[in-house]
């Protein structure tokens, strides 16, 4: 399973940023890797001039054998958390999609 993450120019930390998110997917979706192809992490600052408020956004993107891609995303305050929200909404988006082709 490949890990790509994006991000705009207001998220700091990019390697701090990258491991926190190949963790989290790792975690969440992990014992699906034999049918992830990739997974996409998209994260942004929608609002940088403004310091409150929950404006960080994570949008992933599973790519599946065989399958349509199926993305999440969640807004929160801090990057950690919208990461590990939407890593929660991946795998729950993927186990009812897996469960779905196992009951045909």
């Amino acid at each position: 399973m490949q890990i790509q993450v994006n991000t705009d120019n207001h998220i700091q930390g990019r390697e701090d940023v990258v491991r926190l998110v190949t963790t989290s997917v790792e975690a969440a979706v992990g014992r699906f890797s034999d049918r992830i192809t990739r997974v996409e992490a998209h994260l942004s600052d929608t609002n940088s001039h403004k310091t409150k408020g929950e404006d960080k956004r994570c949008v992933l993107e599973a790519r599946l054998a065989g399958l349509q891609p199926i993305a999440v995303s969640h807004e929160a305050a801090t990057i950690e958390l919208a990461v590990h929200e939407a890593a929660g909404k991946l795998e729950r988006s993927i186990e009812s999609s897996v469960g779905r082709i196992q009951d045909r």
